[in-house]
């Protein structure tokens, strides 16, 4: 496939606030994914280089929460330990399905997503101690995260943070910083598994890369600085609009 001036103009900067996005409050896949699908490319080249970009800005998110100290790192390991298997399945799921299912499964999927990234409670103003019984449940979050983010993806962080407050008693900030390490490691094991099968389009995931290490570093300094709610408005408005494509084109 021959890569054009107008997929870089569509894939570049939504992935960029894809990333910035995720960095924050998760769900940056409910923009990066459908602007790959926007641009032309099929649902297994979509997510192929979807994995691709989005494993450099999670990188750069974790090594910023890491730095600032806010990473829990056992429940973290522990959780990412679990997330490759799971990841692992629901990439090869997703394959037998094949991109016609999976296009149409995304139409439907990516409002409720993003209903539910938008309607989710805050979380503690505090985060309480860590104790024995948040490492069984933390691998547990993490298998079926990870199961989920192979399967389909956007989201899956924020749901990692919903259930790391609800369940590890994390605050926001550093369930997100908990979440990233989880979210790279179930990135990877569908990213070598896109790679195998040959669906990721080196001409652009590299320069979508760059743009997510930049979104990446950029909401993970804001998160720290101000927290999720800065974003929120701006991805209620890219996610209507993508919502709306996608249905046109479903309707083609």
């Amino acid at each position: 496939m021959q890569v054009t001036a107008s997929m870089y103009l569509i894939v570049l900067p939504l992935v960029f606030l894809a990333a910035l996005v995720d960095s924050i409050s998760g769900g940056g896949g409910l923009i990066s994914l459908p602007a790959y699908t926007m641009a032309g490319l099929s649902y297994d080249y979509a997510a192929g280089n979807n994995k691709f970009s989005s494993i450099f800005g999670s990188l750069m998110a974790t090594i910023r929460y890491a730095r600032a100290g806010r990473v829990r790192w056992i429940p973290a390991l522990c959780a990412a330990a679990c997330a490759l298997p799971g990841s692992w399945l629901g990439t090869l799921t997703a394959m037998r399905l094949g991109s016609r299912f999976m296009n149409v499964f995304m139409v439907f999927a990516i409002p409720v997503v993003g209903v539910f990234v938008l309607l989710r409670r805050s979380a503690p103003s505090e985060a309480r101690a860590c104790i024995r019984r948040d490492i069984p449940v933390c691998g547990l979050i993490g298998l079926a995260t990870g199961f989920y983010d192979g399967f389909f993806g956007p989201g899956t962080g924020t749901f990692l943070i919903l259930l790391f407050t609800c369940f590890a008693g994390m605050d926001l900030v550093t369930a997100s910083a908990t979440a990233k390490p989880v979210n790279l490691a179930s990135n990877l094991a569908a990213l070598v598994t896109r790679i195998v099968s040959g669906n990721v389009l080196y001409a652009l995931a590299l320069p979508a890369a760059l743009c997510a290490v930049a979104g990446g570093w950029l909401g993970s300094k804001l998160a720290l600085v101000r927290g999720a709610r800065l974003v929120r408005y701006v991805m209620l408005g890219v996610l209507a609009l993508l919502t709306v494509k996608l249905a046109l084109d479903g309707l083609a």
